[in-house]
């Protein structure tokens, strides 16, 4: 069997928060999702994913064409050859963030084909799941009001999810409006956020686990602040806190606030997270298994974190190909936490794919069809693909 192409389509799709009939208010909002394509000549297709949309989205499709042409006409059984092939290709353009995007979505793929080949789904390739179902968490969304977030986070429980996260400080501080990062908030968003969250805590009661997401916009002393005027709420962590680049703003947040630290979906290959292991810097991680390098990579971060006894959580902000790659490599996981999905029920993405999600209360089911067990429609996008970038 032999690789013949790799193709990005770029889509948009409905976007909701709870999919049940009593969120219509939401149906009528679209995003951006980047699946891609990988097919042989034997006929068997593999499906991957990006977590990307607009600016960003873009270039990741022009670099697919070049990774399609690099790695035509090789054996996709050879998995592990292929992702270093790649990522060693553009060593001297940057390792990380846009190559191992291309990489993930590929590595996603292939893990998909060696499957179905071998007629299994890809969780049992890994010596067999550990749990009967994967345990996942979801977003309420900050709503009109205070009241309009709890009320939602309420809704949230209902539908038996026993976990959820927000990013509570909006809106942001002015002077990030043009992307200038200050690192500074509002004492208005900071009033504002806390409310929401002591909102939510009191909503759902105290066994409800309950995230903040920061995503990395603070300095050190506001982060600080925050944190600690958050540690009344019980939070399973604060994610986040500060940018990514300095692990010495990280250390100086973790050493002075008293609420369990999270980090990682903007940190890329096992490499990136050796120091935050090492130096004590999180209580949970979180990469992206469609930004990390794939499933080979995050089962390798998994094992890596397993031994400082450190939980890992896929970050996911995209479509049912991260959600069932991050839940795929999970399954077989003893350290993992919960698998990040955006909505409560995951009806939306039934639109394009030809098997729905198994949602249950607070944890996917994955299926006993081969590879990731779900296969794109191919009409839907062609129908919804954005005009120079699919098919």
């Amino acid at each position: 069997m032999k690789i013949t192409k790799v193709t990005p389509w770029l889509i948009e799709a409905p976007l909701s928060y709870l999919d049940t009939a009593d969120d219509d208010k939401d149906s009528g909002v679209m995003r951006e999702y980047l699946f891609v394509e990988v097919s042989t000549d034997e006929g068997i297709t593999g499906w991957g994913e990006v977590t990307a949309k607009g600016p960003r989205a873009r270039p990741i499709c022009a670099g697919l064409k070049h990774v399609s042409d690099l790695i035509e006409g090789d054996d996709p059984r050879l998995i592990e050859k292929i992702w270093n092939k790649i990522f060693r290709a553009y060593t001297f353009m940057g390792s990380r963030g846009l190559t191992t995007n291309m990489i993930s979505a590929v590595d996603i793929a292939l893990w998909d084909i060696r499957g179905k080949v071998l007629g299994l789904p890809v969780s049992e390739l890994f010596g067999g799941p550990v749990r009967d179902g994967v345990p996942i968490y979801c977003h309420p969304k900050n709503g009109s009001s205070v009241e309009d977030t709890a009320q939602h986070a309420r809704a949230i429980v209902e539908t038996g999810q026993k976990a959820m996260k927000l990013d509570p400080f909006v809106p942001k501080h002015e002077e990030e409006l043009d992307g200038y990062l200050t690192g500074k908030l509002s004492a208005e968003s900071e009033n504002l956020g806390v409310e929401r969250i002591a909102a939510i805590r009191e909503a759902v009661g105290p066994d409800i686990e309950l995230m903040v997401d920061c995503h990395g916009r603070f300095d050190v002393p506001t982060a600080i602040r925050l944190g600690r005027a958050l540690e009344p709420y019980t939070l399973t962590w604060f994610e986040e806190p500060v940018p990514v680049e300095s692990t010495h703003a990280l250390r100086q947040v973790r050493e002075n606030v008293g609420v369990p630290i999270c980090v990682g979906e903007r940190h890329h290959t096992r490499w990136d997270f050796v120091p935050v292991l090492e130096n004590e810097l999180a209580d949970f991680i979180m990469p992206d298994v469609t930004w990390t390098g794939g499933i080979s990579e995050i089962k390798k971060i998994a094992t890596m974190a397993e031994a400082y006894y450190i939980p890992i959580s896929p970050h996911d902000a995209g479509g049912p190909i991260n959600v069932l790659a991050g839940a795929h490599a999970m399954a077989s996981v003893p350290n993992h936490y919960r698998v990040e999905t955006w909505r409560a029920r995951l009806n939306s993405y039934d639109v394009m794919i030809d098997h729905p999600l198994d949602i249950r209360g607070d944890k996917i089911y994955l299926s006993d069809r081969p590879g990731l067990g779900i296969e794109m429609d191919k009409d839907y996008m062609r129908a919804h693909v954005i005009e120079g970038y699919g098919g």
